[in-house]
């Protein structure tokens, strides 16, 4: 018996709802938090495994629901190391999870993405979508996201690490990085 059917003999098969949220599409829920988050993070992997996760933020709705098996990722000049894209060269997988501030549930997105080059961005009329920019805010790239799997993620990591605590997000706040 390998461990993962040993551990689901153990604590039990997944909740009922949990087995059938996992969908191949975005349902208007998912689509409408979507719409609404200024935050994701976008996981990938190469073909020798080595992960990368990114974080990615803009104005709510910078990441375009363009159906309900398609997003549109714009990639906003960082740090020029381009680990992700680097990655989706050998491996086109990539996951999601998206985040309102204050909302103790995510959405998780799993596919596989191809790469869209900026005059093709132009031409459809995407923009930089940020609250903040700097010199190097650019529209470098971005990705179009073929759905395999759409989720809502439940609330249980939130709760453990009291994320959205205001009095701790004020706390921390004050704290320069040699603080931490």
């Amino acid at each position: 018996m390998s461990r993962i059917d040993a551990l689901r003999e153990s604590l039990g098969g997944p909740h009922p709802v949990a087995a059938t949220k996992v969908k191949d599409h975005l349902d208007d829920y998912q689509r409408a938090f979507i719409a609404r988050s200024p935050f994701a993070v976008l996981a990938s992997s190469n073909a020798a495994g080595d992960c990368d996760a990114s974080p990615k933020g803009g104005t709510p709705g910078f990441i375009r629901v363009l159906d309900e098996r398609t997003l549109l990722i714009p990639d906003v000049g960082g740090n020029r190391l381009f680990q992700g894209f680097q990655n989706f060269e050998s491996n086109p997988k990539a996951g999601l999870v998206f985040m309102i501030p204050g909302q103790e549930v995510t959405v998780r997105v799993n596919g596989s993405v191809q790469v869209v080059e900026p005059d093709a961005l132009e031409a459809m009329g995407v923009e930089v979508s940020v609250s903040w920019q700097d010199d190097n805010t650019t529209l470098v790239q971005g990705l179009l996201l073929s759905i395999d799997e759409a989720y809502f993620h439940c609330p249980r990591s939130f709760k453990f690490a009291d994320l959205w605590n205001t009095e701790t997000i004020e706390a921390n706040a004050r704290l320069s990085l040699k603080d931490l």
